[in-house]
């Protein structure tokens, strides 16, 4: 039997498999950030699939930090009753699922605010002063708690994407002149704060990850792999159950993002799409649970990639929207996710205008 199919101990939280569905905002909570059937619905079909671990779509820990309409919050009480429904359902169906906490900085759609004034196209974000930065921390810690207690089995701290954190490790923004900037040691400080608080509001324990960027794929500065080295090993010390692996921030450009980050191509991997980054942290912190996600599409790199501990578990996005039962199909011997990547799923035309689904196979 393939590794695929055995279970896997992230921490306390054993999972049936080594299949992750990568988080995937579906754009459809009330305006409250409440969520509505569809969404409920949605994670029904993908539990049912036999994915062994779900990572819910992000949440806003602040009504100020909200990327987007439609998004779902975790910031109330007002969230928790039907949150608490969603993991209900999800544990009937035998997956594990776990919440994504964000705040989206100078791309939120309510208070435009980051590191440093920032401009970018159209947008332009003001400064955050150094008492807004310690209640965001204290917003991710009272957004994990929230989390737990409405029986999500663990949380994740987006770092990643260009949202806020992220966009304070980035040099190209973040140009403080106080502890939360400068170095990247100051730069990842609010990283580290946050997760501190997040590790002080749920205990030892407690099943805490972080998605976050290999590379910001930028032509000149941005995060870049041998930083995030120099990122996870802290967070490792510090008692990180988990570390996915992501990429892409607000000034990429997608030449770069599609080579950089690469294994050579040749290569038993080269189609994840930075898997040669992957290889050097797993290198580097041989004892970091990592997960992979972006461009894994066949049986053949899937089991490559865990067989040979490039990573432990693999995680997907856009094949769960078009087959939220991939992993039964895997299992049965289908090769290849059937995904196309032809991206209408995500595309400005579709997203938040509809409910999260595979427009090539359901245009």
């Amino acid at each position: 039997m393939s590794v695929l199919f055995t279970t896997f101990n992230l921490g306390k939280l054993e999972t049936k498999n080594r299949f992750v569905r990568s988080a995937t905002t579906s754009y459809w909570s009330d305006d409250d950030g409440i969520l509505t059937d569809s969404i409920l619905d949605h994670y029904d079909k993908l539990s049912k699939g036999n994915i062994g671990l779900i990572i819910k779509g992000h949440s806003y820990v602040t009504e100020k930090g909200k990327a987007h309409e439609k998004q779902s919050g975790l910031s109330s009480e007002i969230h928790s009753p039907r949150m608490r429904e969603l993991t209900k359902l999800v544990h009937a169906n035998g997956s594990k699922i776990i919440a994504q906490i964000n705040h989206a900085g100078y791309t939120s759609i309510n208070d435009r605010a980051t590191a440093s004034f920032y401009e970018l196209d159209d947008k332009q974000a003001r400064e955050l002063s150094l008492e807004e930065i310690k209640q965001t921390i204290l917003d991710f810690g009272n957004a994990a708690k929230l989390a737990i207690d409405a029986g999500f089995d663990g949380v994740q701290i987006h770092a990643a994407h260009g949202y806020l954190i992220s966009q304070f490790l980035s040099d190209r923004i973040n140009k403080r002149e106080d502890e939360y900037g400068g170095t990247l040691e100051k730069r990842m400080k609010l990283l580290l704060d946050v997760y501190t608080e997040v590790r002080k509001q749920l205990g030892e324990k407690a099943i805490i990850g972080v998605k976050i960027n290999t590379d910001d794929f930028a032509p000149e500065g941005g995060v870049r792999v041998e930083d995030i080295l120099i990122v996870l090993k802290k967070l490792h010390e510090l008692g990180l159950t988990f570390a996915e692996l992501s990429g892409g921030g607000p000034e990429q450009e997608l030449k770069i993002r599609e080579s950089r980050g690469r294994a050579a191509e040749d290569s038993s991997y080269f189609e994840a799409t930075w898997g040669g980054h992957a290889k050097k942290i797993r290198s580097a912190i041989p004892n970091l649970t990592l997960i992979l996600v972006s461009g894994i599409r066949t049986r053949q790199t899937m089991d490559f990639l865990v067989e040979n501990n490039v990573v432990n578990l693999i995680s997907m996005s856009k094949p769960f929207i078009n087959e939220p039962d991939l992993v039964n199909l895997l299992e049965k011997g289908q090769d290849k996710a059937s995904c196309i990547d032809c991206f209408k799923c995500i595309s400005r035309n579709n997203f938040a205008k509809t409910m999260l689904r595979c427009f090539h196979k359901y245009p």
